[in-house]
């Protein structure tokens, strides 16, 4: 068992491949901005660079995003609350993080 332990300490890559790494302000607008995240099991969600995005799981909803204070925050009308999160990133996986640390991970789509 501690072979085995060791030899994973010791690959390369094979740790680091889960870390995720929190953007900025600026990284959160490069990752998202026209982009579209794939969750699974059909839900997917886009990110114009107008800032409106619309979330799709089972039917369209759409809303509008920015970034405030290096997070990501967006509103969902009719409600007039935005919600914030951090943004994690790993590869093409993003990651949001809410106040209580819930994470929610999407997928950028090719």
């Amino acid at each position: 068992m501690r072979r085995f332990a060791l030899i994973l300490a010791l690959w390369p890559g094979f740790l680091a491949a889960e870390e995720f790494r929190t953007l900025t302000g600026d990284e959160i607008l490069s990752a998202l901005t026209g982009q579209k995240l794939d969750y699974g099991k059909g839900i997917w969600q886009t990110f114009d660079d107008t800032m409106l995005t619309q979330y799709f799981s089972g039917g369209p909803s759409a809303g509008r995003w920015a970034v405030r204070d290096d997070r990501y925050c967006s509103v969902w009308p009719p409600s007039d609350f935005w919600a914030c999160y951090e943004v994690q990133q790993s590869s093409k996986v993003i990651r949001f993080v809410d106040d209580n640390g819930a994470t929610t991970d999407g997928t950028l789509a090719e």
